[in-house]
């Protein structure tokens, strides 16, 4: 295999279709200016949803229906967990990083395009904890930021990691490059795009019903850029009372 993007994808002409179908407000933008838009919201704190080509086969989220957050934001785990997951704000989430970058922030020298192999954090990108911070219990000793890239670290400084490749997901990729130069950062969260209770989004009309049932700021559908607060109210969404806890 070279990447697992099998399943269905929709032409841009489709997507512009079924989202004015669904009643969203969107901007259509050429590829650069949409991975600039994107880079420039997630350097901002936005959580993302971020729906690109086929969708993944498998058993994790790779950058076709993702949600998409800073890694480097010690605050992020814990808003995509209350506010887009309506799940316990402990629950770790997962980095996707550069190819070429992964040697210089984990200890793992190879491939891991499925987000299946987990690798500690490399020790020159770790926060160690100070004695008191060592004796705090629970929460808040789980929201003690352990590295560089705390909202994809665990409580072990390990991570289970996705290497993005440009030659299996060139615009994932590009996405995470565009970051990169922003802030010298070639990691990003990466997390599944459904919320608590459903499954992972396929459709566009499927990524637009999310992403007004959740906090979302922004979702960009391939070309076309949607802003949460340029929407109609009317097609908000109670998700969050919705689902029973798992």
């Amino acid at each position: 295999m070279s990447g697992a993007y099998l399943g269905p994808g929709y032409s841009q002409d489709d997507i512009e279709r079924r989202l004015t179908g669904a009643g969203a407000r969107f901007e259509t933008l050429p590829d650069d200016a949409m991975i600039a838009a994107t880079a420039d919201a997630l350097c901002r704190g936005a959580a993302i949803g971020w729906m690109q080509g086929r969708m993944e086969f498998g058993p994790r989220a790779l950058g076709a229906r993702s949600i998409l957050g800073d890694a480097r934001s010690p605050s992020m785990q814990k808003l995509l967990n209350l506010k887009v997951k309506f799940r316990e704000s402990f629950r770790p989430f997962a980095p996707s990083v550069l190819r070429e970058d992964i040697a210089d922030w984990f200890d793992l020298d190879g491939d891991s395009p499925y987000m299946l192999l987990v690798a500690d954090v490399k020790e020159s990108r770790l926060n160690r904890m100070t004695a008191a911070e060592e004796g705090l219990f629970g929460i808040d000793k789980l929201n003690i930021a352990r590295s560089e890239i705390p909202a994809v670290t665990h409580v072990d400084y390990s991570a289970r990691v996705q290497t993005v490749h440009r030659e299996t997901n060139p615009r994932y990729w590009s996405l995470i490059d565009a970051f990169k130069q922003r802030t010298g950062c070639p990691v990003i969260v990466n997390t599944s795009f459904n919320v608590r209770g459903e499954p992972i989004v396929m459709t566009p009309e499927d990524a637009f019903r999310c992403f007004m049932g959740c906090d979302i700021d922004m979702l960009v559908v391939g070309n076309c850029v949607l802003e949460k607060t340029a929407q109609d109210p009317a097609l908000a969404r109670d998700y969050k009372e919705r689902f029973e806890l798992d």
